[in-house]
């Protein structure tokens, strides 16, 4: 397999979003030449990167595109199980490596966390949950359509967490959420239980790093990733890190409460009770060993932190988050008097 470099064409599918911001960048500038299809309308200031407006999901756009022929397709996509099924031989078929991004919330409990930890999808005894297509399940299902196609020319990734650019999580907060109140003045409602549990945030720049050493590596074939970094710290000590930096205010509360401010659907629960409340404790050397990085090398979370919102326009227009942030409001009004 090719080394990243001059002369390799790279297709980044949803190559916009909270790590493609970063990785583009990344593959630029080891020469890769690189084609981003989003549906942002983005223009290029390198000559290296062009971008098309279009939908990845159109099977017909895909078709065309992929005649082209890259030397190498990153898949940032969303797709149900089914639409996964339907496609991933295309992808495969037309491209010398698939790099497709799973999730570290397809691991379930258990610590540390390394590529062997088993996954929710095969030791749960949910069976409501496992009758679902949640996040961790239909990256699961969609990680077993790759190992059972016949290809040889896949590696799929699991990230942790990952902050970055107008990106920033707080156990399942998310910035219109954490970042709009905090700097609102207004505080945010936290699950009491989850404050005192190990979690990981990477930086997206670490994360573009990591695709950027395993892209091309023959050491990446036929092989499942965690990409994360091996620090961790309790969600408290986190909410800490916010409030030191950019002021954020948080009240804990019960964790029945803090399901129904979040919308009460099985998913909130299903993501806070079977990805935050775990303890998530990564064990990275596998990584580390096959990339070549060192884990000094990378971001401390709390410089990172500081480093994004320093950087974030204080004018930013997040996505609506008002349904939320009422029921926050009305909580808090209730039981802070």
């Amino acid at each position: 397999m090719k080394e990243v470099g001059k002369n390799r064409r790279v297709l980044v599918l949803g190559g916009t979003g909270a790590m493609g911001v970063y990785l583009v960048p990344e593959l630029a500038s080891l020469g890769c030449t690189v084609r981003v299809v989003s549906l942002d309308d983005v223009v290029s200031n390198d000559p290296n990167v062009s971008y098309v407006r279009a939908d990845a999901h159109d099977i017909g756009f895909m078709e065309k595109l992929l005649a082209e022929k890259f030397d190498a397709i990153v898949d940032f996509m969303i797709y149900s199980t089914e639409e996964f099924r339907c496609r991933h031989e295309l992808l495969l078929k037309n491209t010398g490596h698939y790099i497709f991004l799973s999730s570290y919330r397809v691991y379930s409990g258990g610590v540390p966390v390394t590529e062997e930890t088993p996954r929710l999808l095969d030791v749960s005894e949910d069976r409501e949950f496992l009758a679902t297509e949640d996040y961790s399940l239909y990256k699961a299902r969609e990680e077993d359509i790759l190992q059972n196609s016949g290809y040889e020319n896949w590696t799929i990734v699991r990230p942790a967490i990952t902050y970055s650019k107008f990106r920033y999580q707080l156990v399942t907060l998310e910035a219109p959420v954490l970042i709009a109140r905090a700097l609102a003045g207004l505080p945010v409602v936290l699950p009491r239980e989850a404050l005192s549990v190990q979690g990981t945030m990477n930086w997206a720049g670490d994360v573009a790093r990591m695709f950027s050493r395993l892209l091309f590596n023959p050491a990446a074939v036929r092989e499942c990733f965690t990409l994360a970094t091996a620090e961790h710290h309790a969600w408290g000590e986190i909410a800490e890190y916010y409030k030191e930096i950019i002021g954020l205010e948080y009240v804990a509360a019960d964790t029945e409460d803090y399901i129904g401010i979040m919308g009460g659907s099985c998913w909130a629960r299903y993501q806070l009770n079977y990805d935050r409340m775990f303890n998530r404790v990564v064990d990275n050397s596998k990584l580390l060993r096959v990339t070549g990085l060192r884990q000094e090398e990378l971001m401390p979370l709390r410089q990172g932190l500081e480093r994004e919102l320093a950087a974030l326009p204080r004018n930013t227009v997040w996505p609506d988050a008002g349904a939320v942030w009422k029921r926050m409001d009305d909580y808090l009004k209730k039981h802070r008097n």
